[in-house]
């Protein structure tokens, strides 16, 4: 048996995110087909993680296993872009370890959230667009926030399977870039749901309904129902997946959307 790892992108708007689900498309479910069609194998392809509805990928990897060794893996690329549909793209494709999982192996992901300050008739199916002021400032405060806590249920989804609702955030800011304010997170692992949760939080924050200290309180209460409505999913994007280099090493350089 062999395993591959492939790095491929996607745009989420035509799926109902990356987990393969009963009477709706997903990438995952669209990867397994194009790679039936391109190895005449049943292989099922695991994902380094799941994105929600409308949620995009920049960046992201998954792996498959097999017991063709595939020789030239670059044809393989070629081929499954030639059958994917132009919003999911291919990019490389390498054998890995046995014991080397896109998801378990990983150590920490990277997601953007695309804010337009002013109205513009480019990017509206790829950024959130607020018809109010927000404080750029109050915002990045609170964000710094985020690295204090390990708690997130106030940001997960209800009734998940996780054993745990601990996550390590390592990055969690906001950068001007532009009309487009840009908020940047990198955790060990994220809870379903739990970005766009903390962006509709931080951006009752940045219209003065909420203070840091209230947001504070809000994931130290522990509770869903306290913190903000999830943000719009068109522009949310996973951006980056790093693993330990002894077990992979990418082979393409990471790009943003903007």
């Amino acid at each position: 048996m062999y395993r591959y790892f492939v790095e491929m992108a996607y745009n989420g708007a035509n799926y109902h995110g990356w987990q393969v689900q009963p009477d709706a498309i997903s990438v995952q479910a669209v990867m397994d087909d194009a790679l039936w069609k391109a190895l005449r194998q049943d292989v099922h392809v695991v994902g380094a993680g799941r994105t929600d509805t409308g949620v995009h990928a920049s960046y992201f990897v998954a792996h498959f296993d097999t017991d063709i060794e595939i020789v030239d893996c670059l044809q393989l690329v070629y081929k499954l872009n030639r059958i994917l549909h132009d919003d999911v793209s291919v990019f490389s494709i390498q054998k890995v370890d046995l014991e080397t999982h896109s998801r378990f192996s990983a150590i920490s992901r990277t997601y953007h959230y695309y804010i337009k300050t002013q109205k513009s008739p480019f990017y509206n199916d790829l950024c959130f667009r607020p018809y109010y002021q927000l404080d750029y400032d109050v915002m990045n405060r609170a964000a710094q926030s985020l690295l204090k806590y390990t708690d997130f249920t106030s940001f997960s989804k209800l009734h998940t399977e996780t054993k745990t609702n601990n996550c390590d955030v390592k990055e969690a800011s906001f950068e001007r870039r532009g009309e487009l304010m840009v908020f940047k997170i990198t955790a060990d692992r994220f809870l379903r749901n739990m970005v766009r949760a903390i962006v509709g939080t931080l951006l009752e924050v940045g219209r003065g309904k909420l203070s840091v200290e209230e947001f504070e309180s809000i994931i130290e209460a522990k509770d869903r129902s306290r913190a903000g409505s999830s943000a719009q999913p068109q522009a949310l994007f996973l951006t980056d997946i790093k693993y330990p280099e002894e077990l992979f090493k990418p082979e393409v350089k990471k790009f943003l959307p903007f």
